[in-house]
Parts: structure tokens; C-alpha cells; sequence
């Protein structure tokens, strides 16, 4: 084999690496944090002012892990109108979950996580108190 032909045989196993690549690439699933990412984007304003009211409370909520629960330790769950907690896995979306939160007069709200995958979540809390919308989020390993 001459010098021509191992060129012309180096170009075309080149080509075949580079279209093998490019198909593997093609079939790839790509999970998307949110499907509808420009809507979401546009309402964006009303959670930078839930985010900063939480910003003037005296105490913020606290989510951590506590065994098989999940524990929101916050002095003002009595005055909590509605809530929810979101448990968000940004590897895999069909791991999250919501959760209810409930006014009680206790200062710690019990969230048992049984069923839930083990992993890194964002805990994203949003309630109402008040008349004013609140929201906060905290990384949870579980």
C-alpha cells in the first residue's frame, strides 16, 4: 500500500469515528430543568420577591434530613396559610416529589421520605403567610 491509499484509508476511517459520534451524540436524551424554560423564565420576577421577603423574616425555615423525615423547623408554621415543599432531583425528574406543608402549632413540620429515591435534591419551599408569598431552597442529600 502506497502513501496515496493510506491517506485515502485514514480519511475515511476518520469520517466513520466522526459520523459513529455524531449518531451516538443524536441519540442521547437530554433532560431539560424545566420543559417550558422561557414561560418559566418570564414569571421569574414574582419568585425574586417571594425570595426577598423571606429575606426579612426574623427566622428562616430550616429543611434537613432527621433519620427517614425531613424537617422544616420553622417558629412560624401556625401562621402559614398554604405550602408546599418540592423535592426537585435535577439528575432525574421523575424523582421529585410535593408535599404538603400544614399550619400546626408545633415549630417542626415531620415529612417522611420513605419512598423517596436516595440522592442529592433541591428542597424548594414556597408558602404563603400573612398575604405574602415566601419561598426558599436548600440543597437535602438523602
Amino acid at each position: 500500500m502506497n502513501w496515496g491509499q493510506s491517506i485515502i484509508v485514514a480519511f475515511i476511517l476518520f469520517a466513520g469515528f466522526i459520523a459513529t459520534l455524531v449518531v451516538v451524540c443524536m441519540r442521547q436524551d437530554i433532560s431539560l430543568v424545566s420543559n417550558d424554560y422561557y414561560k418559566d423564565e418570564l414569571v421569574y420576577q414574582d419568585q425574586i420577591v417571594r425570595m426577598n421577603n423571606v429575606s426579612q423574616l426574623d427566622q428562616k425555615p430550616i429543611i434537613q434530613k432527621s433519620g427517614a423525615f425531613l424537617s422544616i423547623d420553622f417558629n412560624q408554621l401556625s401562621q402559614i396559610e398554604n405550602g408546599k415543599l418540592k423535592l426537585f432531583n435535577p439528575s432525574d425528574p421523575k424523582k421529585d416529589k410535593i408535599f404538603v406543608i400544614k399550619s400546626t402549632d408545633k415549630t417542626q413540620q415531620l415529612i417522611p421520605i420513605d419512598d423517596v429515591a436516595k440522592g442529592m435534591y433541591r428542597a424548594r419551599m414556597q408558602w404563603m403567610m400573612n398575604k405574602k408569598e415566601y419561598f426558599i431552597e436548600t440543597v437535602v442529600n438523602i
